[in-house]
This record gives structure tokens, sequence and C-alpha cells, in this order.
């Protein structure tokens, strides 16, 4: 246990005198694969105390257990290792046999490693490495328990690893939101970008706090649902389960968006649906064709709430994470979706964040959605969260935490209009009075902010995303003067 607390920094310091690793990036996905076969190795150990006849999908020579640990300093070491991985057990377990009849817990493996990489060059640093890992104890409950925790500091190490942070989700985040959410024992959660699997440890942790029989476990185990595109983020969140004791993750290396959401029936709905979309991404120009042609945006964050609207069970619940881009935006596909989202589900509650929520990845404002489908809505409240005091930004060493959201919770139980400075912090509006704006939904934002420099990417698409705005609502006044003038301007002079 000793050593439970700096083994990042342990395992970072070897790394560093490794010419193959080149940045926080690879360094993270490299620990990555060697933990996972790690945790897995373990489990297998659990798999085969309670089932005398179970069978690894591993060949022996590739189990961590036979060519990893090393008990007496006899085991591989410099080029012996370095053949061994690249030329043994990496092209053994991309190409392990997995077909529709592999159970999940097996499948995982070969899913896990078919995108994986070994960056390391050294193969005397390399056995340094897998040394410190397989110090881990994680046979034994509490050492297991504080990595599940510093797993955690893996996960929030991705939001400075270049564009790997946008798999992660500040924690104090996806806690509020299973928190409001209320999880229930029966019920089934998805995630249909999940990431390293945030929301889903999040919901997990709620619900364990009810279950109370042998019964209620079983149902734990199987109350989550994660699709997950890119395969870095993937590897990660199926050894979140594993450590998360979830022997059968429910969780798939899929892209959501490649299924028409027209297809989709009851059996496909799930019960709540807690999510950040990816926004500002690039999808093939043929994902829109899997969408009716009013909801097909070229913006991915879109697209996702459609998948959630087709997903959604009836009276289920849903928390999203959007950009200000999907509130105040009133291109067409915008406004078809938001018609939709309003018109068939109650969108009770909009709590919108500050903007460094998601720094150092992103400085684009984000706001969560609270909606469930118990018919059209009647009014939604937004409520503002201010920065707590003492801040003036969130960073890496001043992240957000749980406690920041207290204001909102207090609010959230016995809600009522809030005017600061003559602005307006929490207000109820009506569905005709959204249905006014055009289904503009910027409001109780942030008055006093200072303008704020953007990266020129994020510049770029936040003046798209005006643009497209404005140009919905010039043609829509166009439209509404022409039609009270009786001009037809298709009509031929």
């Amino acid at each position: 246990m000793g050593n439970m607390s700096n083994f990042v920094k342990r395992v970072r310091d070897i790394m560093r005198n490794d010419a193959g690793i080149n940045g926080d990036a690879q360094r993270i996905e490299q620990i990555a694969w060697m933990l996972f076969l790690k945790v897995y190795d373990a489990k297998e150990q659990d798999w085969e105390w309670s089932d005398d006849n179970y069978q690894s999908i591993i060949p022996e020579p590739c189990r961590w257990r036979n060519w990893a640990h090393d008990e007496n300093g006899q085991g591989m070491t410099g080029d012996t290792l370095l053949d061994f991985v690249n030329n043994t057990l990496f092209p053994t377990l991309k190409n392990l046999p997995v077909d529709a009849s592999t159970p999940i817990k097996k499948a995982i493996v070969q899913t896990t490693f078919a995108d994986a990489n070994n960056y390391m060059k050294d193969g005397v640093l390399l056995r340094q490495v897998i040394g410190v890992i397989d110090e881990l104890d994680l046979t034994d409950y509490e050492e297991s328990h504080a990595f599940g925790e510093i797993y955690e500091t893996i996960l929030k190490e991705l939001q400075s690893a270049g564009s790997a942070g946008e798999f992660y989700t500040p924690r104090a985040v996806t806690d509020f939101m299973a928190q409001m959410i209320d999880p229930q024992i029966g019920e089934t959660m998805a995630d249909f970008a999940c990431g390293t699997g945030g929301f889903i440890t999040s919901w997990l942790k709620e619900l364990k706090k009810k279950v109370k029989t042998t019964e209620d476990e079983e149902k734990y185990a199987n109350s989550i649902y994660g699709i997950e595109k890119k395969q870095f983020p993937y590897m990660l969140c199926i050894t979140n389960m594993l450590l998360h004791d979830l022997d059968v993750p429910q969780v798939f290396h899929d892209n959501t968006l490649l299924r028409d959401v027209l297809d989709y029936t009851e059996d496909d709905q799930v019960d709540v649906i807690l999510m950040n979309p990816p926004y500002g991404g690039s999808e093939k120009a043929e994902v829109k064709n899997h969408f009716p042609s009013d909801l097909a945006s070229s913006e991915t964050a879109d697209l996702f709430m459609s998948v959630i609207m087709y997903r959604l069970k009836e009276n289920g619940r849903a928390a999203v994470i959007l950009p200000d881009g999907f509130l105040f935006g009133t291109d067409n596909a915008k406004v078809a979706i938001k018609t939709k989202l309003f018109s068939e589900f109650n969108v009770h509650t909009i709590i919108r964040m500050p903007g460094s929520v998601f720094s150092p990845y992103t400085s684009i404002t984000t706001n969560i959605l609270f909606f469930d489908r118990t018919g059209p809505t009647a009014e939604t409240w937004f409520y503002r969260l201010d920065m707590p005091e003492g801040y003036k930004h969130f960073s890496k060493t001043k992240p957000m935490k749980l406690e920041h959201f207290a204001p909102a919770v207090v609010w959230w139980h016995d809600r009522a209009p809030i005017q600061q400075d003559g602005f307006d912090k929490a207000k109820k509006y009506t569905l005709q009075e959204i249905k006014d704006r055009n289904y503009n939904i910027d409001l109780c934002g942030y008055p006093h902010e200072e303008e704020e420099i953007l990266p020129p990417k994020e510049l770029i698409q936040q003046y798209q995303e005006k643009r497209a705005s404005l140009n919905a609502d010039i043609d829509r006044i166009l439209a509404q003067i022409t039609e009270i003038l009786g001009i037809d301007l298709d009509a031929q002079d």
C-alpha cells in the first residue's frame, strides 16, 4: 500500500527515459494496455476460483501471470522482452478468435487490443514499468479500492494530454448529474459516447447505495450500457468497469451514429441516459443519411440529441451536457431538434455552467439539460451556476468540485426566480415564450463575463454557429415580412 500513492509518478519517471514515448498521451496509452492486462489477470483469478472449468481466451504464454509477473528476478527483460511484446503478445491478442457467440468478458480482450500500441523501445525500462504495475495487489479489497481512486487520477491526466482530454468529463459534473437523476434498482442507464466511463461510474456509485439483496446486486451489475467509437478511451473504460467489479461490462466498441435512428425499437430504449456528447466533431457525410432529413445536422452534438430522443423509454429520464451553440442555435436542424425535444419531452431544467469547467481542454461554455419522457414541456427552469467564491477560472490545479454545485442543489429542491445586479440568474419560461424566441434558449446566461480569446478552431466553430443562426433568423424574418406584404419572391417579373 505504501507505493500506491506515488504509483503514477514512479511509472512516469521511468518512461521519461524511453526514447519511444513522445508526450503524455502516449505515456498514458502505454500504461493503459498494461493496466488492462494486470486487472484482467486479477479478474481471471476470481473467475477460476468460482468456476473449475473456466478457460482463458488468452493463450497461456500471453497471460500476465506467465510473462509479466517476475517472482525471482528471472523474468524476460531487454531485447527478449521487447521481442516478445512486439512479435508475440500484440499479434496474438489482436487476433484472438472472437465471434458472436464469444462471451463479452472474453471478447473484450481482442476488442481492447485491436488498435493498441507498444511505444516503448527500451526493454529494460519496459521491465521496470511492468514491475511497478505488477506490485499492485488487486486481489486485496483495500488495495484494489485504493487503486480505483488512483485510476481516476490517471483518467484526469487525460485532460491535459492533448486531444485525449475530449474523453474525460470532470467527475464533479458526472457525480452531480447522477445524483440529480437519482438511479433506482432495476433501471438501465446508457451513455452512447461513453469515453472512459465517467458517467457510468457515477451512476454505479449512486446506485450502489440502494443495493440491499443479491437480486439487487445482479440488477446493479446489469444496469449499464455504453458505446465508445475510439479505441483508446474504450480500453480505459473496460479497465474502469473491471475495477468497479463489473465482470461482464456491457460496453461496446462502435459508432452510435452509424445506425438509422428510425430503426430503433422499444427493445433499444433505456430508462436513463447520462451523456456528454462529442461536439464540434467531424463525421463522414453519409452519417447524416441515418437521420430524418429535418434532423440531419452537421454538428455531432445535435445528432446525438436525436439518438437520445429515439432511445429514451416512456417515462425515462435524461441529463445531457450540450454547448451554448445548441441553446442559441436557430438554424433549421437545431430548431427541428429543439421543436421535437420540447414537444415530445418534458425539458424541466437547464443548468448553465461556467465557461472553464472543461479547462484546459476547451473553453466552450456548456449546459446540462434535464428532461424526461412524460409528455410535452409546459415550462422550463433555467439556473446559472456561477463561479465559486475565490475562483476566477477552473484549472488543472483548481478543478471543479462537487461542492461547487451546492447552490444549484439547494435551488433545485426549492425553486424560485433569482435576480442578481438586474440580470436573471434563475427564471422559469413557458413553452410559448420559448417558441416565440424561435427556440433560442440562451437564457439566464453570464452577463458580466469578459470576452474570452478562444483557440482558433473553437473561435471558427463559434462564429460558424452564430452565422448559421443569424442566417436562419434573417430568413425567418424575411419570410414573415413577405407573407405580410403578400409578395412572392420566387415569382417571375
